[in-house]
């Protein structure tokens, strides 16, 4: 008697009932596990360089230190590797004398990992050292333990990390007591929601628009409590961007400027792509909320901060505001602490060359990210941090998400004119912030600035 088709499936393997199936890589390795990693076939070796490149991949990093990672890989495993590197898939050729061996590998979607990114880093550096001599058994073993770390919070504490850096997002802003309050809980109310529906596995616009609507929902209810239980009458927007500051693409915007800057074309463009689609979702996403609650865009209220008042709190709220931005991205404590103090110089400098000299905008941004490069080589030469995780939550801050949010607003209104106007604003900081990195990174690593 035939078998049923639901039948066969099952038999196929569990994977076969998903759109993305996974490889198992404990078949992978066959009858080898006990063999030394340099002495099995190209193909095994191959298989080993491509892991390890994908997860890489799939921590957020930028195609050239995915790149870098397989190129290590090979040749302590004696192989020529060429890697074409895109945002969710590696394809890459592995050569061996006359023989050699393609491959694609492919995620199923993207995310930010710092804390697993460290691991890796520092997996692929012992690797270097004793690699060849470990067993295919060993290194699945190893790959299969670091894929598998959790992260290192909850939904809860992830909402309360949004909650604050969005507060401190709005204060650096412009915005006042009750500004800050309200983006406060709605950017930890979108944030847990996201992050709840991520693990759900739905797809990345469904659960952008999902948390955008619900941070700017709550932030209209603490918005609408405030003035009843105060008898307050309140500016009807000024913080309310801030409450949807928590989804600004940090890492594959950052990454997608790099990329570009060396060449790395396919991963760059699709990272950017990536980048604006999120922006263009969210901003839209906000802008439609905006008009069914009545909200309409209005400059903020005067801060009325003496000079070294407002330097100091600016330093406290940029440090904040990094800070909880490398928790979203699952830095670790130490981590995130670093990169808080590297946001809080960068970003007060950026701000504080805008106020009390004539330098523009943009190219204050620049230098703020290009200090930020280069405190973040300093740190990384000493503490070993991935230089990523210490620059892209400093950089997030300079993003100019008002400017970009008024932009879509005054656009969807047919206001042209002034939606042109902080559109080329924001353009021209969103262009400084990863040349500046880019320069930094020029200047303190000899590696990264040769193109082979």
């Amino acid at each position: 008697m035939e078998k049923s088709e639901t039948e066969n499936q099952h038999n196929l393997g569990p994977n076969t009932q998903h759109h993305h199936m996974s490889i198992s890589w404990q078949e992978y390795i066959g009858d080898d596990a006990k063999v030394p990693a340099d002495y099995t076939s190209l193909k095994k070796r191959a298989g080993i360089i491509g892991r390890i490149g994908l997860m890489m991949l799939s921590c957020g990093t930028g195609a050239w230190r995915v790149r870098d990672s397989m190129d290590t890989i090979a040749r302590v495993l004696g192989v020529t590797c060429s890697a074409d590197i895109g945002l969710l898939s590696i394809s890459y050729t592995c050569v061996e004398g006359e023989h050699s061996f393609s491959q694609t590998l492919s995620l199923p979607s993207t995310g930010v990992n710092t804390d697993k990114l460290e691991v890796l880093e520092r997996y692929v550096k012992k690797f270097e050292v004793k690699g060849a001599s470990w067993s295919l058994e060993k290194i699945t073993h190893d790959l299969d333990k670091i894929n598998a770390k959790p992260g290192n919070y909850t939904s809860v504490q992830s909402g309360l990390a949004s909650a604050l850096a969005c507060g401190a997002f709005t204060f650096l802003l412009g915005g006042g007591l009750f500004d800050i309050i309200c983006a406060f809980v709605g950017a930890g109310f979108g944030q847990w929601l996201r992050k709840k529906l991520s693990g759900r596995k739905l797809t990345l616009l469904v659960s952008l628009i999902a948390a955008v609507s619900f941070a700017c929902f709550m932030y209209f209810i603490s918005f609408e409590a405030i003035q009843y239980f105060f008898n307050l009458h309140l500016k009807r927007e000024a913080g309310y961007i801030g409450s949807m500051l928590f989804v600004i693409p940090g890492f594959p915007f950052i990454t997608s400027g790099l990329d570009i800057f060396k060449s790395d074309m396919r991963s760059g463009l699709e990272r950017l792509v990536h980048a604006l689609t999120i922006i263009i979702v969210a901003t839209v996403t906000g802008w439609l909320v905006a008009l069914l609650l009545n909200f309409k865009p209005q400059n903020f209220a005067a801060q009325n901060l003496d000079a070294i008042s407002l330097l100091l709190l600016r330093l406290v709220a940029s440090f904040c505001g990094v800070y909880g931005f490398s928790v979203l991205f699952n830095s670790t404590k130490r981590v995130a602490l670093t990169a808080g103090l590297v946001g809080a110089v960068a970003n007060t400098l950026r701000l504080e060359l805008v106020d009390f000299t004539s330098v523009p905008p943009a190219f204050a941004a620049f230098l703020g990210a290009l200090v930020a490069g280069l405190l973040s080589f300093r740190l990384q030469s000493k503490y070993g941090y991935p230089r990523i995780a210490l620059t892209v939550p400093a950089i997030v801050i300079m993003v100019p998400g008002l400017y970009l949010y008024r932009a879509i607003y005054n656009i969807g209104l047919t206001s042209i004119g002034v939606g042109s106007y902080w559109l080329t604003q924001a353009l021209l900081i969103v262009l400084a912030l990863p040349l500046g990195l880019a320069i930094a990174r020029v200047l303190t690593d000899t590696k990264w600035r040769h193109c082979d």
